[in-house]
């Protein structure tokens, strides 16, 4: 499965605000994606409390992976993203 690593953009990391967004777009794209933490187990990204169970804070590189390119690149932009301003 594609893969690529992005740095958690959030000023208080992947918590429930986050979590939720990022969740919702993954149901929304309908496509399998998950998420990992360097030397952790990569967990189903369209559940938000799987996603703050990585505890990725601020600065964390996280690998996503999905066979479908678009929501790749979405997902990505979204973990890159400062989801709480």
């Amino acid at each position: 499965m594609p893969s690529t690593t992005v740095t958690v953009g959030s000023a208080i990391g992947l918590h429930a605000r986050p979590a939720a967004i990022i969740a919702d777009a993954v149901t929304e794209a309908g496509v399998p994606v998950t998420l990992a933490v360097a030397g952790g187990e990569p967990v189903d990204a369209g559940s938000a409390l799987l996603i703050m169970s990585l505890g990725a804070t601020k600065g964390t590189d996280v690998v996503v992976e999905s066979d479908d390119a678009d929501t790749l690149a979405k997902i990505v932009d979204l973990v890159a993203a400062d989801l709480d301003a």
